[in-house]
């Protein structure tokens, strides 16, 4: 494990802060594509990267030229599509869920 309890970010051995979950950028591209909104207000692009990440599996990595080098184009595109399917649904959820809290 490379956190343990009480060991801060910046007492981490070099090279330990660029590990990352590869869908991350992929998925906050992915929402300023589809939502205006995402663009000015912060907190719905969290919440709705948020939903869409926890569908994802995790794919953590150092480098993002690690997995374009690793991967078919097949496989890439697949990735690319969960990504899409996953930020659909959790625009949709998110909104939903506003609508939900505006009318209680």
């Amino acid at each position: 494990m490379l956190l343990h309890a009480g060991r801060r970010r910046d007492q981490l051995p070099a090279g330990v802060d660029s590990i990352h979950n590869y869908y991350e950028l992929q998925v906050l591209d992915e929402i300023a594509q589809r939502s205006e909104r995402a663009l000015e207000d912060a907190d719905f692009m969290a919440d709705v990267a948020c939903v869409a990440l926890n569908h994802l599996p995790p794919r953590y990595i150092r480098h993002d030229v690690d997995m374009s080098f690793f991967l078919s184009p097949q496989e890439q595109e697949e990735m690319q599509e969960k990504v899409r399917k996953s930020v659909k649904e959790a625009i949709k959820y998110v909104l939903k869920r506003e609508e939900e809290n505006h009318e209680s």
